[in-house]
């Protein structure tokens, strides 16, 4: 019988790859982060999203999200390229699987952001998986930054309010919860960091297989 990492050889443990998922409601800052967890400089594979939803002013293709039509992610999904897919207000986001596979692969810590419904997929796709929740400083702090997007219409705004107030619902689900405040984006993007770091410092290391 293969003996424990630990009691062979416990100098030389060797280092699995983490899939993380950002995830909260929406206006809480996912991108931010991501931003931010960027600058760090720190070797992360940051998973960039198929969306079939308009491109907004600043977003980048390829960097934000894979800007696709509606045609062109349905082929994905028939020829079974995402990982997970789900319609979120109206619009089809996505993760492409070989992205993933090929970065953990290389031993990279894989990054993606998510709704709450995609995480719930992730977590029942791959247990493993280490899921930490975004939560602004309070509900009125979510409707200023969902209200300075200038991107909302009343009723879109109302519904995602009403939707965010359901996905708190499902907190027990993740497996950390991270506020991010207003100006303290700096701390929110360090508790991420500590959070991947002491992750990588678990005596039983989750190993993610896909």
């Amino acid at each position: 019988m293969e003996q424990p990492v630990s009691e062979t050889d416990p100098y030389n443990r060797p280092r699995h790859p983490l899939l993380i998922v950002l995830s909260g409601p929406s206006g809480v800052g996912k991108d931010s982060v991501l931003a931010g967890l960027e600058k760090t400089g720190l070797p992360f594979h940051f998973v960039v999203t198929a969306n079939t939803r308009p491109r907004r002013p600043g977003e980048i293709e390829g960097q934000d999200y894979h800007f696709v039509s509606m045609s062109e992610f349905t082929e994905m999904i028939e020829q079974g390229e995402l990982l997970e897919y789900a319609v979120v207000y109206g619009d089809y986001k996505g993760i492409p699987k070989q992205q993933v596979r090929q970065a953990l692969a290389s031993g990279q810590d894989v990054i993606m952001r998510l709704d709450v419904q995609g995480a719930m997929t992730i977590r029942r796709l791959v247990p493993e998986a280490v899921l930490i929740f975004l939560m602004a400083g309070s509900e009125e702090e979510l409707m200023a930054r969902l209200h300075s997007r200038q991107t909302e219409t009343p009723d879109t705004l109302k519904l995602r309010i009403v939707t965010a107030r359901e996905e708190l619902k499902r907190l027990d689900e993740f497996d950390y919860i991270v506020l991010n405040r207003a100006e303290a984006l700096d701390e929110t993007v360090e508790a991420v960091v500590s959070i991947i770091c002491a992750e990588h410092c678990r005596v039983h290391q989750r190993q993610v297989t896909l």
